[in-house]
């Protein structure tokens, strides 16, 4: 319960990792959660489980965009109103799409743009309006092991998460005088999270012709631990970093990629 009584927002919480997420800060004893998708039935289908397992936290469903200025501007408010503080912002939200240079188009570089570093910029914004007020809060960026490494036929991908650890690092020095920490997340392969499941397997699968099975085992290989990135693991930094005892930390992108890098 090392967040107790805290209020968090999560993007990308409708499944995956942010979903995950969103269930370990109730465990850890948030009291009321925000969250954020575009996938608006399978975030209220979220928002309305966890607090069955966890009745001492509220939450929130908010369909949005990341993209859009206002519906992000309208999210927060809404945040305001129902729980009139924010003390967590985890900014998840992102996709990919694998292509090499000559073949990645301009729509398909710009989406990836978009939502993974230009939304990340706007939640960052609109929650550190919240934080200022409060003196306080923390800003953590679910980012990518390609935020520190470019990444094969993820150029889009890769230069997203690159700019998002320069903007990390960036509003962590702005907001660091009014007691506003923030933060990266460098996960190394969720191999069983949906953006491998429903898209990266089989894409990779097609592009080098060989059965997704083998796609996997090759990642694997890559890993000196010797397997992919869970959950967890990821949830279990994240907790310190949202935590007290993470007090004299900010403006850090820590790796949890199982000594791949």
């Amino acid at each position: 319960m090392r967040l107790q009584g805290r209020t968090a927002w999560i993007t990308g919480a409708a499944q995956g990792l942010g979903e995950a997420l969103a269930y370990r800060l109730a465990q850890e004893g948030c009291s009321g959660l925000a969250l954020s998708d575009v996938q608006a039935e399978k975030l209220q289908a979220v928002a309305d489980a966890i607090p069955r397992q966890h009745p001492h936290c509220a939450t929130l469903a908010l369909p949005c965009d990341i993209r859009r200025e206002q519906e992000v501007v309208d999210a927060a408010q809404q945040i305001t109103h129902r729980f009139g503080r924010l003390d967590i912002l985890v900014a998840n939200a992102g996709v990919i799409h694998s292509a090499e240079l000559t073949e990645m188009t301009l729509e398909q570089w710009q989406w990836q743009i978009d939502v993974n570093l230009t939304g990340y910029f706007l939640c960052a914004r609109e929650a550190a309006k919240l934080m200022k007020q409060q003196g306080s809060g923390v800003i953590i960026q679910i980012n990518s092991k390609s935020g520190l490494k470019g990444s094969y036929k993820n150029c889009a991908y890769a230069a997203s998460k690159f700019g998002g650890i320069g903007l990390t690092q960036s509003i962590a020095m702005d907001l660091a005088p009014y007691g506003i920490r923030v933060n990266a997340v460098c996960p190394g392969n969720l191999l069983d999270s949906p953006m491998w499941q429903g898209t990266l397997f089989e894409q990779y699968a097609r592009k080098w012709g060989l059965p997704e099975e083998a796609i996997r085992r090759y990642y694997e290989a890559q890993v000196p631990l010797g397997r992919g990135c869970a959950y967890d693991d990821v949830a279990n930094l994240v907790v310190f970093l949202a935590s007290d005892e993470a007090s004299y930390i900010t403006g850090e992108a820590y790796r949890v990629a199982g000594g791949q890098l």
